[in-house]
């Protein structure tokens, strides 16, 4: 696995930094830019460089299924280390379902035996084809695997699209959906819907805008609580029939019943998987289901279920603890062929982001490569709302990096500013603007000890966020809290004057560019598979 050296490279005295910047895009240049009105003289001066280059850190360019995808920190860094693009979201999910792979862990063994012991098994998701945020074949392909393995009783809690798909188009996903389940319950198993709702009055709420809806979905899903109907099908047909102009998204909760109640209450012994694989409108759900401190409404009765998200929706927060389909295996990543070629290298961050300068960086995978080379170094986060102290951790991170430059035991140097991300999602416009600043002061402190060191940096970021604090409809201002889809920097600024490289015009550059060019910087010829190098001599 060792790289090949290129000797036409000269070598330099100092190291190769790599700075991210994590959530800091290149926005629209306007009022709304939090990037661009924050005081930022060092990444302006940076962004004119002759060696600067804007990438592609969302949709297709970090595996996800369509360029409407946002990108998170977790497919940037699996990029930024992997050198190539993998398969995330959809599209993983899709591979794990169709391979069995997402039915041989241990979750799903725990999910068939928790059944098998007298559990129901509750699948709640958005029933569509939309593929925004679920797919109707996945849930599908998970109906199928309950059957063959002896799963008894499940009960679908389905939230209603008219978003992603036709806007009244429901009945096109309920009425196969209750056939396809009452074909599995003519033997011995018992296969219902059991509630239901609009998407936006039911259950998938995001960025904290309206936790009502959380709330109604839970009281309709956990405690059987809504307006009642015989059937799923019959739910949506009152609805079309009582306002004409009503579409899918905006009907109200519903539930389920029989001459009994409520057919699908959620109770001790249970377990749940929320189906959608896409993360932003499942992650106030999930915090329903796990938190033991949960103050966003009263949620009366808490079952004593598992819970299981399709995948983890926020790996920052570790929402949900458990779920079905893991991140992708890679192998070749840049960190284990470093560590082949004898390179030395030093990763930091602080608690926001340690786990992607390293796990993720090292493509899912945990602990050291190889302990006599790397050294990772944790820097603990503050326990405050990040709007509060929006410089974090950046200060001491960039102590402990010009430490490490100064002291010349690193080849390679890797580093993580949470800032822009971290503060990006408490849309406190101000705090942002100091949250890049601060990032902007640090990265001037970490590029003048590499210049003085003889060292190469490449400056760039996994996503955007703070480059966008609020999106305006109808003259209102809202918040925008989410990563953006924004393109992120490139730069590679080299203080060594041991070499001339040139832009090779790379098309649709992405982050799967910069391991590749990282390669180059350091004197080897990237492995063959890897996403070319944005760099070469000149």
């Amino acid at each position: 696995m060792r790289l090949n050296r290129n000797d036409s490279v000269s070598t330099y005295k100092g190291p190769l930094v790599t700075i991210i910047m994590d959530g800091v895009g290149i926005g629209s240049r306007d009022e709304r830019d939090g990037v661009f009105t924050a005081d930022t003289p060092v990444l302006d001066q940076l962004l004119q460089e002759p060696l600067s280059i804007r990438l592609k850190a969302h949709g297709t360019a970090v595996g996800l299924p369509t360029d409407g995808d946002m990108g998170n920190s977790e497919v940037g860094h699996n990029t930024l280390g992997a050198g190539r693009v993998y398969s995330q979201g959809a599209k993983l999910v899709n591979e794990a379902l169709a391979s069995g792979e997402a039915f041989k862990n241990t979750v799903w063994q725990q999910l068939v035996q928790r059944s098998l012991e007298g559990g129901v098994l509750h699948f709640i998701g958005l029933v569509s084809d939309g593929n925004v945020h679920s797919h109707i074949d996945q849930l599908y392909a998970l109906l199928d695997q309950c059957v063959r393995d002896g799963v008894k009783r499940v009960r679908v809690h389905s939230l209603l699209d008219g978003r992603d798909v036709e806007q009244k188009s429901a009945l096109n996903y309920i009425v196969p959906l209750e056939a396809r389940l009452a074909e599995i319950s003519a033997g011995e198993f018992d296969y219902r819907i059991a509630s239901g709702g609009g998407r936006m009055t039911t259950t998938m709420d995001r960025y904290n805008a309206d936790w009502d809806v959380v709330k109604r979905g839970w009281d309709a899903h956990v405690l059987g609580e809504g307006r009642p109907f015989s059937s799923a099908k019959e739910a949506v047909e009152t609805f079309y029939a009582e306002d004409s102009a009503m579409t899918d998204q905006y009907m109200e909760s519903f539930v389920i019943v029989d001459e009994s109640g409520a057919v699908g209450t959620i109770e001790d012994g249970d377990s749940v998987v929320f189906f959608n694989f896409r993360g932003d409108r499942a992650i106030e759900i999930s915090r329903a289901f796990e938190e033991k401190d949960f103050a966003e409404f009263d949620r009366k009765r808490v079952p004593d279920v598992l819970y299981v998200g399709m995948m983890q929706y926020d790996g920052d927060a570790q929402i949900p603890t458990t779920y079905l389909v893991q991140p992708p295996a890679i192998e070749g990543t840049l960190g284990q062929y470093l560590c082949a070629s004898g390179v030395t290298s030093y990763a930091i961050s602080e608690t926001q982001k340690f786990g992607h300068v390293t796990y993720f960086w090292n493509g899912n995978r945990s602990g050291y490569i190889d302990e006599s080379l790397e050294k990772y170094e944790e820097i603990e986060s503050d326990k405050v709302a990040f709007d509060l102290k929006p410089w974090m951790k950046a200060g001491e991170i960039t102590d402990k990096v010009i430490e490490a430059i100064e002291n010349g035991q690193y080849k390679f140097i890797r580093l993580n500013y949470a800032n822009g991300d971290m503060v990006g999602h408490t849309g406190a416009a101000q705090a942002v603007r100091v949250a890049v600043a601060v990032v902007d002061i640090c990265l001037g402190r970490v590029l003048r000890a590499v210049e003085k060191a003889g060292g190469v940096a490449v400056v760039t970021a996994d996503h955007g966020n703070a480059d966008c604090l609020w999106k305006e409809k109808n003259g209102v201002k809202t918040p925008m809290v989410a990563h953006t889809l924004n393109p992120v920097p490139c730069v590679i600024k080299d203080y060594s004057g041991a070499n001339e490289f040139e832009l090779t015009g790379v098309e649709d550059a992405g982050l799967a560019n910069v391991a590749a060019t990282l390669c180059v910087l350091l004197g080897f010829d990237p492995p063959a598979d890897y996403e070319p190098s944005l760099i070469a001599l000149r």
